[in-house]
């Protein structure tokens, strides 16, 4: 065999199987997006996300979940927790505002984003964090299964930990708009197919028991929604008219079909625009 022939092979062996991901550098940056392909954490050099202080209508939420993240960033113990419920009504935003909050206090709390397509990773990049002087929220948005997906199997070793137990530095924040992750037709059919259906449909459901808090997002009322609104003008000095405002706002979400603290800022987003405020 000459030495081309040895040296593409080579080659080959080496994209099929890549090197083992260096210690990443966390110094540099407060959030990290895990990616596989090779595995890697990519530094994030700015964190999208909307001040706590905007957040209007999730005062306990927001408590329940500052306190719970403090005590991790302390060093104390702490809860898993899911956020689920209504689709735009600030799951993400508040985790994310959360971790900002943590830090504006003096603790060196990082954040690493990881994709819900790459929970089977997930072992290694623990594996990565374990070993760290940092301590991390692992964060998953948008998380749930689909009929025939098995990737809630790789979301148990985050939550339970195997043998090894999760890392004593690591902890996991989800947010779904499913209550128990699971689509309702298929623990129905998992109940009516299964050789022994409690079993099967147990499996699924008590997925979402694992987390020790459960935070709920629910639809907000007309007047949360316009004070959400007036919210945004009063912290971006954006002027209003108050009767303008709410004919504008109602009709906005009236055209939108929903009404939710996304659709708030949407709306907020073009009344900026037209008043020559950028709001980033």
């Amino acid at each position: 065999m000459t030495d081309e022939a040895v040296t593409r092979i080579a080659a080959a062996l080496e994209r099929m199987a890549p090197a083992p991901l260096e210690t990443p550098d966390f110094d540099g940056a407060e959030a990290f997006v895990w990616h596989v392909s090779p595995d890697r954490l990519d530094p994030v050099a700015q964190v999208n996300r909307v001040e706590i202080d905007l957040l209007l209508g999730l005062d306990r939420t927001r408590d329940t979940l500052l306190r719970n993240t403090r005590q991790f960033a302390q060093g104390l113990s702490a809860n898993n927790a899911l956020l689920w419920g209504a689709r735009g009504m600030g799951k993400s935003s508040i985790v994310k505002a959360v971790h900002a909050a943590i830090r504006a206090e003096g603790h060196d709390l990082k954040i690493v984003e990881l994709h819900r397509e790459d929970l089977p990773s997930v072992a290694r990049l623990l594996g990565h964090l374990r070993g760290a002087p940092y301590r991390f929220l692992l964060f998953c948005d948008d998380l749930s299964f689909s009929h025939d997906d098995e990737h809630y199997k790789s979301l148990k070793a985050v939550l339970d930990g195997g043998i090894e137990g999760r890392p004593e530095n690591v902890l996991f924040y989800a947010t779904s708009n499913r209550r128990h992750l699971m689509p309702r037709d298929m623990i129905e059919n998992e109940r009516s197919s299964a050789i022994n259906p409690s079993e099967a449909v147990e499996e699924k459901v008590s997925l979402s028991d694992r987390f020790g808090l459960w935070l709920g997002f629910h639809p907000c009322s007309q007047d949360e929604y316009l004070e959400m609104i007036r919210g945004y003008c009063r912290a971006y000095r954006v002027p209003f008219e108050e009767e303008a405002l709410r004919a504008e706002a109602i009709e906005w979400q009236a055209t939108r079909g929903a009404r939710s603290g996304r659709v708030a800022w949407q709306f907020f987003t073009d009344l900026a625009g037209r008043a020559g405020i950028s709001v980033g």
